[in-house]
């Protein structure tokens, strides 16, 4: 199958808006990224990169699309979750099953930057989409692999998500001393996707110094290890067996969140510099003189009785006047924001991260704005999270089919979503 088009050709010199006609300038604007994911780190990947100004187009199946779309709170068929992993994309359904489904994506992939793709190991070679196929139509290619657990191993055949990438690489286990936990946010899909963003930018970086695209695989299993290691597994770094590592508390061990009053906070202060001010906000200053206390070792030897001292200390004082206090005497702390206000906090209404505004599809909708503040190449939300199959005529269009030749592959189901009876 011969479906070659050459990059510079196949963008019909379209130019990304933002969703609202407005013209993309971010440090990424003339990018264009085709992503075929599902789920949360493939797709989180590509809407970073769209909040950088690439021009980027969702490639869905047609039985549904992403199986992510109706998690959680949504309006109609888009859900909170998936809008928020899924904004500034169009959104084109092709059934990659289909040999006609498959050219139409190395056609649109040949016009591309990027191609961002999350299939289990295997499935991409079996479709006639692998790197090898793909680069041949295009040389320049940034081809993204987004796994699991790599392409070989023990586990390569096993389904991957958050919860057990969590378990596996020790960060359940970090959580609950005794009794392990998760964290509740899946916060090994986020990271893989920041690490995979990260790495495109690298390989276009590389891309335009030597002219050459390259292969980017990554695993959940090995981002969430280098995402853990430093701290989490800061006591199980340092081998040597010859009594030059002197054992020391592990940072985690002051990561707890204290009642007061009426609410909850958070701080440590246990360090030469700051305990003294934490004496002084509780009233407590015969700690300074106590033996147990006196020293930072002393500290670290009898840490338990210190934080069920300081436990009882604060419990009994509203968070707003502790923190008053401790913020009086140097002191690091929050009161602990419930999530249905953290949108009020003082410092993230200054920094305007929050954005409350009318989304197509979707009414007012309130997500964080992008990070990065870029001073010559702002970037914007972009454009609204796409509707199943909202843009496909567009795309179609794009790579120059007609209205005749776009109604005949919805009529042969090569692209738009499956009948019901097919679903």
């Amino acid at each position: 199958m011969q479906c070659i088009a050459q990059p510079d050709t196949a963008r019909q010199g379209r130019a990304a808006t933002d969703g609202y006609g407005r013209p993309m300038s971010g440090p990424l604007s003339g990018v264009r990224v085709v992503e075929a994911c599902q789920m949360v780190a493939g797709p989180m990947a590509a809407m970073i990169c769209a909040d950088l100004g690439a021009e980027v187009v969702k490639v869905e199946a047609p039985k549904g699309g992403d199986r992510m779309r109706l998690l959680g709170h949504r309006v109609g068929a888009i859900g909170a979750m998936w809008a928020g992993v899924n904004r500034g994309k169009r959104s084109a359904v092709l059934d990659l099953q289909h040999p006609e489904g498959v050219a139409i994506l190395r056609r649109l992939v040949a016009g591309s930057d990027v191609f961002v793709q999350n299939f289990r190991p295997g499935v991409a070679r079996r479709l006639g989409i692998d790197e090898a196929t793909l680069r041949a139509d295009n040389p320049r290619l940034v081809y993204v692999s987004v796994s699991g657990f790599g392409d070989t191993g023990p586990y390569v055949d096993q389904k991957s998500y958050d919860y057990v990438v969590q378990a596996l690489s020790g960060l359940a286990a970090l959580q609950g001393g005794d009794e392990p936990e998760l964290v509740r946010t899946i916060v090994i899909d986020k990271v893989t996707a920041m690490t995979a963003a990260q790495s495109i930018l690298a390989a276009l970086l590389v891309r335009e110094r030597t002219g050459e695209g390259q292969h980017v695989s990554l695993s959940m299993i090995d981002t969430a290890l280098s995402f853990l290691w430093p701290d989490g597994m800061m006591q199980h770094s340092l081998l040597a067996d010859d009594g030059r590592v002197t054992p020391g508390p592990h940072m985690a061990d002051g990561y707890v969140v204290r009642r007061t009053s009426d609410g909850h906070m958070a701080l440590m202060a246990t360090s030469e510099r700051q305990f003294p001010g934490l004496c002084a906000a509780l009233g407590r200053h015969d700690w300074l003189d106590d033996p147990r206390f006196a020293t930072l070792a002393a500290r670290e030897e009898n840490a338990a009785e210190l934080g069920a001292l300081i436990g009882t200390a604060i419990e009994r004082i509203p968070g707003a006047e502790l923190r008053a206090a401790l913020l009086a005497h140097d002191v690091p702390c929050a009161v602990v924001n419930p999530v249905d206000r953290v949108h009020l906090d003082p410092q993230v209404v200054h920094n305007g991260t929050l954005v409350e505004h009318e989304r197509a599809h979707l009414g007012l909708v309130r997500e964080p704005r992008p990070p990065a503040i870029f001073s010559a190449t702002p970037t914007s939300l972009g454009r609204h999270a796409p509707m199943l199959d909202e843009h496909t005529d567009e795309v179609l269009a794009e790579l120059g089919h007609t209205d005749d030749e776009i109604a005949d592959l919805r009529a042969r189901h090569v692209v738009g979503p499956a009948p019901r009876s097919a679903r």
